[in-house]
């Protein structure tokens, strides 16, 4: 035989397969849908007719194909900031400077502090 014969009876006998399992499982489910649908009936919790749109409607979403859902967002990493030096200063910067560098020295601390937790 050739190999194309092959792999076309091959990929027929799957799909054949694959369509006796999915009638199956949708038997299956139908009973079971039917089954919990007269219980229901039995409490009083669905009328006849309430039961049997359930299943029709169970067994209907069976049937569609399934989607995928989209995957949660990616956490985004945080914005980073760079904090520039300026050349030119004026008399009035040296309290900005040191605001500025007390800073710097704060965020060193912080990173510092954060790199010795991940180790951890």
């Amino acid at each position: 035989m050739n190999i194309v014969q092959k792999a076309f009876y091959f990929g027929m006998g799957v799909a054949s397969y694959a369509g006796e399992k999915a009638g199956e499982q949708l038997k299956q489910l139908r009973v079971q849908a039917q089954k919990l649908a007269d219980e229901m009936v039995q409490r009083g919790e669905l009328s006849a007719e309430e039961a049997n749109k359930f299943v029709d409607d169970l067994v209907k979403k069976a049937q569609q194909p399934v989607v995928e859902e989209e995957s949660p967002p990616k956490q985004k990493e945080p914005r980073r900031i760079e904090i520039s030096e300026e050349e030119e200063s004026s008399p009035g910067d040296s309290k900005q400077t040191e605001d500025a560098d007390r800073l710097r020295s704060q965020v060193e601390a912080l990173k510092e502090k954060l790199n010795r937790l991940q180790k951890e």
